[in-house]
Formats: structure tokens, sequence, C-alpha cells
């Protein structure tokens, strides 16, 4: 991404000043403790949901947004499995509210309180909007949650296009943190068509493979924050770039081939649940399969970045650790039978190992030096 900036020395200045991020004068300790906070936000609500899959919590909340026809919290009959599905919601309301923590602020830093005002109205609007379809939708008999969680949805990316077509300093930060935000509204709406669907395998991946993403997106609004705006060039060799998008691929072939080994496997979230048809066995091998190339991938990079003394080569340190305890705890949960606990952080695990690779790649090029 290219921005229009102000010269990086003195960039470089105000950024040492009161804790504001370099290249961004006007952005302090606060964005960067909420952008972390959103980060490690996105990192527990995936472990929640998996809390909510493994213990067959799905359906602990028969309705959404209540949790039962005439409570919005769950009542003392639903035991601990409407404790954990409820806990599971009010994650995503805190995910929700740093989401949006994280927007304002970024308004402010790139573009001014002005910007910030503007953003708010359209909060505000959303939510009357969200009420009026909620009333309209409950007179007419139609799924009056559903509604109106899709006009809030509308109503952040209505703010979103509205808030980006505006001069800003650093537009690049301001994209990822509404791409995050309109994020989590649809995850929103998904969740609520998880239940609605009885807990349907491929929605419930879905839910999951978003979940993941915006763990990426979030990581990679960290790594911009502290980067110099400005013109980039490449700080790698072309072929090891070119190596480091196939082992993008790799990644992203495991973990659709872990979701729908999932998918089809004994944690459906409810013992009610109709799995999708596959077998989980074979698919359990087909899922190793990516996984074996992607660690030979990574090792290859990691090994050659070292040599080569590249600057993302203490970042290639990280995902190979992590692809090395993700695969060791792969087989393991696969020869004990899948145990709960290890599947869970099987799943987290996958979220971080594509953080850690979505930096790698951000660390391909670098600032153009005066």
């Amino acid at each position: 991404m290219t921005e229009t900036a102000a010269p990086r020395t003195n960039e470089r200045s105000k950024g040492s000043q009161g804790g504001a991020v370099d290249g961004l004068p006007g952005a302090g300790r606060g964005l960067r403790v909420f952008a972390w906070l959103s980060f490690l936000a996105e990192v527990i609500i995936i472990g929640t949901g998996g809390a909510v899959r493994l213990t067959g919590s799905g359906l602990g909340c028969s309705e959404w947004p209540l949790c039962t026809p005439d409570s919005l919290v769950p009542l003392p009959e639903q035991g601990i499995h409407g404790i954990i599905e409820f806990g599971n919601r009010t994650m995503t309301g805190v995910v929700g509210l740093i989401a949006l923590a994280v927007v304002l602020l970024t308004l402010h830093a790139v573009s001014g309180r002005a910007a910030v005002m503007r953003a708010l109205g359209f909060a505000v609007g959303g939510v009357i909007l969200g009420v009026l379809v909620y009333i309209a939708a409950s007179v007419l008999s139609l799924p009056a949650a559903a509604l109106m969680s899709g006009a809030l949805l509308l109503a952040v990316l209505v703010g979103a296009v509205d808030s980006l077509r505006r001069p800003m300093l650093r537009r690049d930060l301001a994209v990822l943190a509404w791409i995050v935000l309109a994020g989590v509204m649809a995850q929103a709406v998904v969740g609520g068509f998880t239940v609605l669907s009885q807990l349907h395998p491929f929605i419930v991946g879905f839910h999951y493979t978003a979940s993941l993403l915006l763990v990426c997106v979030t990581a990679a609004y960290l790594v911009r924050l502290g980067s110099v705006p400005g013109p980039r060039t490449h700080a790698v060799p072309l072929w090891f770039a070119i190596t480091t998008h196939v082992t993008g691929l790799a990644l992203a072939a495991t973990i659709l081939f872990g979701v729908l080994t999932t998918a089809s496997g004994p944690h459906s979230g409810d013992l009610a649940v109709i799995r999708n048809g596959f077998d989980a066995t074979v698919l359990a091998h087909v899922h190793s399969w990516p996984g074996y190339i992607l660690g030979a991938l990574v090792a290859v990079l990691a090994v050659s970045a070292w040599a080569l003394r590249l600057p993302l080569r203490r970042w290639l340190l990280v995902l190979v650790l992590a692809i090395l305890v993700q695969i060791g705890v792969g087989v393991w949960q696969a020869r004990e039978g899948l145990p709960q606990l290890l599947v869970g952080i099987h799943m987290v695990l996958a979220s971080l190992s594509a953080a850690a690779y979505t930096v790698v790649v951000l660390k391909l090029k670098r600032p153009i030096e005066d």
C-alpha cells in the first residue's frame, strides 16, 4: 500500500514523543493498546467458539439473539452448556466494542475529530435503524433479530465508505480498522445463522475461517501501525517472495482441509447435529499432506533467510515454531482420539500460525530510503 505522508525525519522525531506511533504523529499509546487488544480478542474468541463446539454447547442457547424465547441470558435448567454458549456471545460484544474503539482512534489520528464525529453519527443512525427494522419485522412476523443485525452491518459499511472517500494521512490503517469492525458485525450475523441452522457444519466451518481471517487482519494492522508510510520496495530476492506466497497456498490448503476434517469429526457442537457425511479418517490424512509440505517450505524459507541475513528472519523463526508446535499437536490429537482440549489448542494455533505468516508477507517489502 502506498500513502502520502509528511517527510520521514519529522515523523520519526514526533513518533518518539508521548507514545506516538512512528509515521502517525496524531496517534498515541491508546491506539497501540487497543490494536493489541483487538488482536488478542480475535484470538480469544476463536478459543471460546471452540469451547462451545468441543463441549457440545452449540445449542446451549436455543434462540438468537435471545438465549431462550423469553430470556436474553441462560436459565438455570440450561446448565453449563447455556453458560458456555452465552459466554461466547458476550465475547462477541467485547470484540465489537474494541474494534469500534480502534476505528474511532484510527480516524482521530488520520483524519481528525470531524471524521470521528461522522463515524459516531453513522453508529447512532445504525442503532436507530436497527431498532426500527426490529419493530417492523416483529409486526410482520419476519426474522427480526437477523434483519436488525443486517441493518447494523449496513450502517457500518456505509460509514466505512463515507470515511474512506475522504482525504486522510494513513488510508491503509483506516481500511484495515473498518474491515475488522465490519467483519465482527458480519460474524455476529453468521453466528445467528449458525444457531438457526442447527449448527450446519459448513456454516460453522465458515464461521471459524472468517474469525481466523480477522486475526490476520488485526495482525496486519499492528504491522502497518509500526511501519513508516510511503512507497515500498522488495526487501528479499524475487525467488524468496515467490516461495513465500507458495507457502501461503500450502497454509490455506492445510487450514481448509483442517476445517473440513473437524466438520466431519466427532465434535459437532451438539449430539443431535448431523455431520457433513465425509469420512473423517480419510480427511485427516488429506489434511496432513499440505501440512507437511507447509512445514518443509517454512523450513526452507527460515534457513534461507538466516543464511542471507534477511530482515524478516526472526519472524520466520516465529512461524517455524508455530508450525512445528501445530504439527506436533495435530499428530498428538490424532493418536489420542481427538480429545477436546487438544483440538481446541489446534484451532487457536492455526490462527496464530496464519497471523505469523501474515507478518512475514508484510515484511517482504520495506520503505524506500530517502
